[in-house]
């Protein structure tokens, strides 16, 4: 499967923001399937971080961090409540988790971000490459422009139009990837932020990769834990986008920046 997104932001199609309850089926076939997953490749202990999406806790994205620990990886929640407000200070607390992180590790940390977390992810890596080993975003709408989402609205009722890191010249070039190995993780039945949205520019280390799944099960959908697995495990200074033949064509797709 390949694609390219060439349309002009708009929010997803209402019917599949009324399918979001389908992140239901994925969460139990999370579970249905938690024994093959400990079957996946396993990681090399280095710290991963992982942030929620908009609204969501550490509670949201526990699953995934256990099933990372039981994979060998140092798996780490944000641990600061719920991913409301893009302000100044929580810029600062980020700075600061990662940087502990990585001195407690004393190696680059992985981070994971889902949907507005994703948005983070590579924010943080932008203003530390040096300590990221790579970054991964679920859903996340990582384009300039917010009419991609659905919950814009919402959004700039809880930040305003332009919330403090904007207003101070940061977070303005949000389709710029960090100098990082980057992957983007995206369904085109997404019912929070269109699928256009999430797709970043070309790159020697970007990748983006279509997966079956719905926003709000991006992060326990089977499919997407397969993807995971595969780019933290590999080698550090050996990163190569994810490979797409044999039986992985016909779940994985691609899709390209125009």
């Amino acid at each position: 499967m390949t694609a390219t997104a060439t349309q002009s932001a708009k929010p997803p199609h209402l019917f599949w923001t009324l399918a979001e309850g389908r992140a239901v089926v994925e969460l139990g076939a999370f579970y249905a399937f938690r024994g093959a997953l400990s079957m996946l490749p396993r990681g090399d202990g280095h710290s991963v971080l992982v942030l929620p999406g908009f609204l969501a806790s550490d509670r949201s994205t526990k699953p995934m961090r256990n099933l990372l620990t039981s994979l060998g990886y140092d798996a780490h929640g944000w641990d600061m409540g719920r991913n409301i407000r893009i302000d100044n200070a929580r810029e600062t607390q980020m700075n600061d988790l990662l940087h502990g992180i990585h001195e407690q590790s004393g190696r680059k940390v992985s981070i994971i971000g889902w949907s507005l977390g994703g948005v983070f992810a590579r924010e943080i890596a932008k203003n530390a490459p040096n300590k990221v080993r790579q970054v991964i975003s679920l859903g996340s709408p990582i384009s300039n422009d917010r009419g991609h989402t659905n919950a814009r609205k919402l959004f700039d009722r809880l930040n305003g139009p332009e919330p403090e890191p904007l207003q101070q010249g940061r977070f303005r070039n949000l389709d710029e990837a960090p100098p990082v190995p980057t992957t983007s993780i995206l369904t085109k039945t997404d019912g929070i932020v269109a699928w256009r949205g999430s797709v970043q520019k070309p790159g020697p280390q970007t990748d983006n990769i279509e997966v079956i799944a719905s926003h709000c099960g991006l992060g326990v959908n089977p499919m997407v834990m397969y993807a995971i697995a595969d780019r933290l495990a590999l080698p550090e200074d050996d990163w190569k986008p994810f490979e797409r033949s044999g039986w992985r064509s016909a779940v994985f797709g691609s899709i390209k920046h125009d």
